[in-house]
């Protein structure tokens, strides 16, 4: 079905000043309107605390734009200068109420409005509720008020069911949409076509034909200057709960009913609620952690994480960790899922791989396999280059029968021009026209920091630190330990769909 343009709709964006606003949802506007999916009738309202008016917030846009084109002054593109006009922009205080009386004002009560809460979690709460204190996120005669909420959304289960609390004594479920950037990823949002549209793979998504899920977000980057942030959060909290799970949820989910919004949220928090929740001891077993050491990366000397500015000099955070977890279901009981994620690895990758069950005969045992053939193998590549790869075994060419693996593969960038989107894209348009479907709902969050719950807590009461890794490297050797006792291995980082390159 062809997408539509979007209804009139006012963009207020808390903490339009912010990294976020310039590098990735003013781009991704640009994008949709260029798409034709926004018009003339869609208008930005930024907010932020820096003193300013309208054309602050213009040239502050204007030079990050001139950046991305390399050209100074910037680029008069006919697209940016329509937008530019109906960028505004007031400044104040998001904990006072002097802030949200001028939105009012500008809003009027018969504008759709979308508030966007680009700002630290600490507000997330507060926000909402003056929102919904000065009665602008009153739905009545068609007018839509949605609240879109970056992660994270919470920092543990206790606090993320208080912010689900919170929030949902002021406005409704249905006018929530809590973001994972990871889901506007087409890679992402091609599983559920990948799965549900072809038989011949969704025949084989079960356990009795496949061993084992690996799902990796791996980053090259270290720390950098956000040693404040990242020492009271760490890669758990950073990426499990939302972006691997997310992941996690669509691979595993059963087929929904229909492509309706809740019917795909209730199979996602379906698997989200069926992931083993582990005793103490249980988790001391199924998870490590990791803090990349001093080293090289990058063709720079890179310091132990420790000494990174701003970062506690005893500090036991983790920048890496991997877990085996559990889908008690019909369709995966005993299917393994591993999962890392982490920083200053030794390549930009974030992908699943699906590892079929080896084959159960032995013809080929006089082959250059000699004990087993290696297993097919599924690999969907969602960063950095979007696409899939089919790994089977076909025999090579001579009058010996010998076996060699083989890649079936398919790069988006090949067949489609994605290159210049952001991945928020999908995500504005469908806060736009209020389809819920890549967005988290208040229980699969919960069921998120459930799962992770038990890690959280050991580690907080271990005075051990995590285990030191190399930069560059696929991370500790507990992470290796962690699969290998099951006689697996990590399918190793930055090798694209099967090829060599890194």
């Amino acid at each position: 079905m062809d997408a539509v343009p979007t209804p009139p709709v006012t963009l207020v964006i808390f903490g339009a000043t912010g990294d976020l606003t310039r590098r990735l949802l003013v781009p991704a506007i640009i994008n949709l309107t260029r798409s034709r999916l926004v018009g003339e009738d869609l208008h930005i309202l930024g907010i932020g605390i820096e003193p300013g008016d309208d054309e602050f917030l213009r040239g502050r846009l204007d030079q990050f734009l001139s950046h991305l084109s390399g050209e100074e002054p910037p680029v008069k593109d006919e697209t940016w200068e329509s937008l530019r006009r109906r960028i505004s922009y007031t400044s104040g205080d998001f904990t006072k109420d002097d802030i949200f009386v001028e939105i009012g004002k500008r809003l009027g009560p018969h504008a759709n409005a979308a508030f966007y809460l680009a700002v630290p979690p600490s507000f997330f709460g507060t926000i909402v509720e003056k929102l919904a204190a000065h009665g602008l996120t009153n739905e009545s005669d068609g007018v839509f008020r949605r609240v879109a909420i970056e992660k994270p959304f919470g920092t543990d289960l206790a606090s993320a069911q208080a912010l689900n609390a919170q929030i949902l004594a002021q406005v409704g479920e249905g006018q929530v949409y809590r973001l994972d950037h990871f889901l506007g990823k087409e890679t992402v949002q091609n599983l559920m076509t990948a799965r549900f549209a072809n038989m011949m793979i969704e025949s084989l998504w079960n356990s009795r034909y496949i061993d084992h899920v690996q799902i990796t977000a791996a980053e090259i980057v270290d720390v950098g200057s956000r040693g404040k942030f990242y020492d009271a959060t760490g890669a758990l909290r950073d990426m499990v709960p939302n972006h691997l799970f997310q992941l996690l949820a669509m691979i595993a989910m059963e087929p929904p009913n229909s492509f309706d919004a809740e019917a795909i949220r209730n199979e996602k928090s379906k698997v989200l609620k069926a992931l083993r929740v582990y005793t103490p001891d249980e988790a001391k077993t199924h998870g490590v952690r990791g803090a990349y050491a001093a080293g090289p990366l990058n063709g720079a000397q890179l310091p132990a994480y420790r000494d990174t500015k701003d970062v506690s000099p005893d500090s036991r955070t983790e920048t890496f960790v991997a877990l085996k977890l559990y889908a008690d279901t019909w369709r995966w009981a005993g299917v393994p899922f591993y999962l890392r994620t982490g920083k200053a690895l030794t390549a930009r990758d974030t992908e699943i791989v699906i590892t079929f069950q080896p084959v159960p005969f032995a013809q080929f045992r006089e082959t250059d396999v000699k004990r087993r053939l290696p297993p097919n193998r599924l690999v969907i590549q969602v960063q950095p280059d979007e696409g899939m790869s089919m790994e089977i075994s076909i025999k090579s060419p001579g009058l010996s029968v010998d076996t060699v693996p083989v890649s079936l593969d398919f790069r988006y960038s090949d067949k489609f021009d994605i290159a210049k989107t952001t991945g928020y894209e999908s995500l504005l348009y469908d806060l736009f026209i209020g389809d819920q479907t890549l967005f988290q709902r208040a229980d699969g969050i919960e069921a998120g920091w459930a799962a992770v719950q038990p890690f959280l807590d050991i580690w907080a009461k271990d005075e051990s630190v995590p285990d030191a890794y190399a930069p560059g490297s696929m991370g500790p050797a507990s992470a290796d330990e962690l699969i290998q006792r099951d006689r697996r291995q990590w399918h190793e980082l930055g090798v694209i769909l099967h090829g060599n390159d890194k």
